[in-house]
């Protein structure tokens, strides 16, 4: 008989291991990695001493990973901010209220626990000045080691491109507008970065190396897109990656005029041309990936970058839907993303997951969508490789880390459950956020009661919303938005549209 201080049991009705889901089932902890899964009643006779975290009325389930994120901490709605075209979208969101960068981060970090997720790629933008840039950086790192989160902290900033997409393109647009336009786009967007490309490079090389031992922080770097750095930095920041052992994610091939920038371009597709420039690894990953071709899809495979799989944020923003059925079937690393832009802006993983799994159902007989089973993978297992951390993260199995969600079964299966009814089919089903009880990162609970551990959420959400209050609207910048939308719209509108082929059929019909 084992009797050991540090071990804790965690109880499940069933229990999602990586052999398959358990029937009264038990994961035992210790310390901070999971030590054995197996029945329940087995495992409390091996370990009577040990404490109990879940029931018989809970579902056991690993920590789910959000492969691609922005913490914006109030949503996108409340500020005032409407979906639309990618490209106009950008434009618009330079209207939106400041918001305490600390602050922010722990609303999004909270909203991210309360649905599960214990692992997070939270892509930040930077820029302005050394010291800005720094303390931005600092503040949120400060959030995520306040709220026990799993986090790969990205920064980036942008170098090329800050109105219209391509290289030099931002001349030709502004000139063609009227000339009070001119002024007015001169005088209130930003057009160049204060932080210089060298700068950009150390002062994030410098978090990377500070945070190395850190159990649950790392820091990549996240140059926004290709069109955004240019290929000359994009390829040095992937050398400095490779150099200090951390890995690189951008946004690529979301929107339709995303994905004619490489023909328009590079006289290639955009993966084709990242794949000659050498940048393209398993330390590499994509956000959206809509309008990836047969080829496109090989390269990933070959080269085992990875795709972060964003359905809601894809249907906001009118990006199109991605071959995820394509995608995996061609052997692509493929994890699901929230991009802080989800369909119900809730931040529900678990309508995230039944959004991917919808949208990849095909109406022809023949074809085989994506299962339950493989959603799920993708939301733990995927994201984990993503990550990088397929061998801790992304499962419960002995020597992973102790990332677990409690889930109430009570309300899952309310009024009744047929004794038949897969468990699988039932998470995926009916679980949602408000039904996540107790969620533990490196075997320490950070979320108790549908409530994060670290700080006060409610006090949060009322120092933040004092704080807007007292900011004045941007007023100035939601008329140049407006003024400017129809000269984008021209401006894209020119892009010729080629003739399209089954990928792009398939991803125009939304």
């Amino acid at each position: 008989m084992k009797q050991m201080e540090s071990i804790q049991l965690v109880r499940g009705r069933w229990v999602f291991s990586a052999n398959g889901v358990l029937s009264d089932g038990a994961v035992v902890m210790k310390g901070e990695n999971i030590l054995e899964v197996g029945d329940w009643q087995e495992m409390h006779d091996r370990y009577p001493s040990a404490a109990v975290l879940g029931s018989s009325h809970h579902a056991v389930l690993p920590g789910l990973i959000n492969a691609h994120h922005h913490s914006n901490g109030i949503p996108n709605s409340l500020s005032g901010i409407e979906d639309d075209l990618l490209e106009l979208w950008l434009y618009s969101r330079n209207a939106q209220r400041s918001q305490d960068s600390k602050l922010r981060t722990l609303l999004s970090a909270a909203y991210l626990l309360r649905t599960g997720v214990t692992s997070v790629v939270d892509v930040a933008s930077i820029g302005g000045s050394v010291d800005t840039s720094y303390q931005e950086m600092q503040s949120c790192l400060s959030a995520y080691e306040q709220a026990g989160i799993r986090v790969a902290f990205t920064p980036g900033a942008k170098y090329d491109s800050f109105l219209v997409h391509g290289e030099g393109q931002d001349a030709d647009f502004l000139s063609s507008l009227p000339s009070e336009l001119q002024q007015q786009v001169k005088a209130l967007s930003t057009l160049s970065q204060g932080l210089s490309s060298g700068d950009y490079l150390e002062i994030v090389s410098d978090a990377v190396k500070q945070y190395r031992d850190h159990p649950l922080i790392d820091v990549w770097f996240g140059p926004p897109g290709p069109q955004w750095v240019g290929d000359e930095l994009l390829a040095k920041i992937v050398e400095t990656a490779n150099r200090l052992g951390t890995s690189v994610q951008t946004h690529a091939l979301e929107s339709f005029y995303e994905k004619e920038m490489g023909p328009r371009f590079y006289g290639e597709s955009v993966i084709a041309h990242l794949d000659k420039l050498g940048v393209l690894s398993p330390q590499f990953s994509m956000a959206h990936g809509v309008w990836v071709n047969e080829s496109d899809i090989e390269i990933l495979a070959r080269t085992g970058a990875s795709i972060s799989h964003n359905p809601s944020s894809n249907l906001r923003l009118r990006a199109g839907i991605a071959p995820l059925p394509a995608l995996l079937a061609g052997g692509v690393t493929v994890g699901l993303g929230m991009d802080g832009t989800t369909l119900n802006d809730d931040e529900d993983m678990f309508t995230e997951m039944r959004l991917a799994m919808r949208l990849a159902r095909s109406p022809q007989i023949q074809d085989s969508p994506p299962t339950y089973s493989d959603i799920f993978q993708i939301a733990t297992a995927g994201g984990a490789k993503l990550f990088g951390k397929q061998e801790s993260i992304g499962q419960l199995a002995p020597g992973y880390k102790a990332d677990i969600v409690l889930v109430d079964c009570e309300c899952m299966t309310w009024p009744w459950i047929a004794p038949e009814a897969d468990p699988m089919t039932v998470v995926m089903m009916r679980s949602r956020q408000s039904y996540v009880d107790t969620v533990l990162i490196n075997g320490k609970v950070v979320l108790k009661d549908a409530q994060p551990t670290g700080f006060d959420f409610s006090a949060v959400g009322r120092e933040l919303a004092a704080q807007l209050a007292a900011t004045p609207d941007n007023t100035e910048y939601r008329a140049l938005a407006k003024a400017i939308r129809p000269h984008l719209m021209q401006w894209y509108g020119a892009w010729p549209v080629p003739k399209l082929d089954p990928y792009i059929e398939t991803n125009s019909r939304t």
